[in-house]
């Protein structure tokens, strides 16, 4: 007989024990837990961005020779969806305005409660002036322009300096800085998630997470981690693991797009932007085409005027409306099936699958840019040491970069596939179909659209 006493007794586990925890690692605990973290980083950050503001200011105003330009735009702005991939929001943890705001805070702050209105309607906010600047490049040239860059950036400072003065924490970056909203839609996607341990956060009386220790500010992100279900407002700063009495907190790597089968209160908000993110990309695509001066002039017979902002406005809003129309089109005709809900409530769950492929859009079409035009950041690094350096600035030939571009988009197809597939319960295909034959769409008219021959930016 089997002695019951020598069975192994079943215990329950939680699921956060089962995953693996990074600060279980000493030194990567000892490292975010030091002074140094993320300060090392936020100042390095800070010492390039001044250089960076200097040369878009009062460097050359060729583009291509551009310090400024080339560094931003070449190299951090295809980066960003690789780190909100990898990293999650580490970025914004180490971004130049959060430590410029966190400076300004501690000199002259007077920490005012953040308005009730930014609370409410902040992330509508974020999405708005996200597509104000896209729109405004495409009418003035920012990008294209090293002073147009550099004072954009000013004004994004100045807008930090007054947030920081009048109210609380990391107010800009948590309802006005218009990569917000970008940063915690791709974040959902991420490989990296901060939580507490339910079992040891439900018993905490310091909530020190929230409220700080006195040596540690509390979350500057206004993010309780106790209640925190998802990453979209998780920098990574390490201030709640600083400051934890108990060690709840873990970071635990995950299966990308995890987050966004599971979300507790979807938002419309965030489904809207994942729709017009994919809609931005479909214009920065069309603008880089031979093809789009054909359709300024189909857009100028119907509004009767030559005037570019106007006709580049029409286009810009049929393109940010397509794929809402399309995603409204096809929660309507989920609807309509028993298991599923209304229409409001399909568009906003399944506007979540659209982000892995808003991430691989936004991805792919940066690497044209930065395979491309990649050596102009080696030679205008060079050229700001002094050293005349000149020559072809791509790093690949452009049929090497469409076919990293069909990788990408394919991959994000996957990803938005399978996080139907999650959110849809695991329902059969047929039931899914809808949302399925809608991610193929974007994807190929992504594909399409990378298959023709682009200009360059700078």
């Amino acid at each position: 007989m089997i002695n019951p006493a020598n069975q192994t007794q079943q215990v329950n586990i939680p699921p956060e024990k089962k995953k693996y925890n990074l600060l279980n690692i000493p030194f990567i605990k000892a490292f975010i837990k030091s002074r140094w973290y993320p300060g090392i980083f936020q100042w390095a950050a800070m010492i390039v961005f001044s250089v960076i503001v200097y040369e878009l200011v009062a460097g050359t105003v060729n583009p291509s020779r551009n310090f400024g330009t080339s560094l931003t735009w070449v190299l951090w702005w295809p980066a960003i969806p690789i780190i909100f991939l990898v990293l999650g929001r580490f970025w914004c943890a180490v971004c130049p305005f959060g430590k410029i705001s966190d400076i300004v805070r501690k000199l002259v702050g007077s920490e005012r409660p953040m308005p009730k209105f930014l609370k409410k309607y902040g992330i509508w906010i974020i999405d708005i002036f996200f597509i104000m600047i896209t729109w405004s490049d495409h009418i003035w040239g920012i990008i294209e322009s090293p002073r147009g860059s550099g004072y954009l950036l000013l004004l994004l400072t100045t807008m930090v300096v007054g947030t920081s003065v009048f109210f609380e924490r990391r107010t800009f970056c948590k309802t006005l800085c218009f990569l917000g909203g970008l940063a915690g839609n791709y974040s959902r996607s991420g490989m990296l998630e901060l939580r507490g341990t339910s079992d040891v956060c439900k018993t905490c009386k310091t909530q020190a997470c929230f409220k700080g220790d006195g040596k540690t500010e509390g979350c500057p992100m206004f993010q309780f981690v106790r209640t925190m279900d998802d990453s979209a407002d998780c920098n990574l700063c390490g201030n709640c693991i600083k400051s934890c009495p108990n060690h709840s907190i873990r970071i635990t790597p995950r299966m990308p797009t995890a987050e966004l089968w599971g979300i507790k209160k979807p938002k419309a908000e965030h489904a809207f932007l994942a729709a017009v993110i994919m809609g931005i990309v479909f214009v920065q695509n069309l603008t880089m085409l031979g093809i789009w001066q054909d359709i300024l002039n189909v857009i100028s017979k119907i509004t009767q005027t030559a005037y570019y902002p106007v006709n580049f406005t029409v286009a810009f809003v049929i393109s940010m409306m397509i794929p809402i129309v399309m995603l409204w089109g096809t929660a309507k005709l989920t609807a309509r099936q028993e298991t599923f809900e209304k229409v409001k409530e399909n568009f906003v769950r399944f506007g979540y699958a659209v982000i892995p492929l808003d991430l691989a859009g936004h991805l792919a079409h940066n690497l044209f840019h930065m395979f491309t035009e990649g050596k102009a950041i080696w030679f205008n690094t060079g050229n700001l040491f002094g050293y005349k350096l000149t020559g072809d600035l791509a790093l690949a030939s452009v049929g090497t970069v469409q076919l990293m571009q069909y990788l990408v988009i394919l991959l994000g197809l996957v990803g938005s596939a399978y996080t139907v597939y999650r959110i849809g319960n695991r329902a059969s295909w047929k039931k899914l179909l809808p949302y399925y034959a809608l991610m193929i769409l974007l994807a190929v008219i992504n594909m399409y659209l990378f298959s023709l021959p682009m200009d360059h930016r700078v």
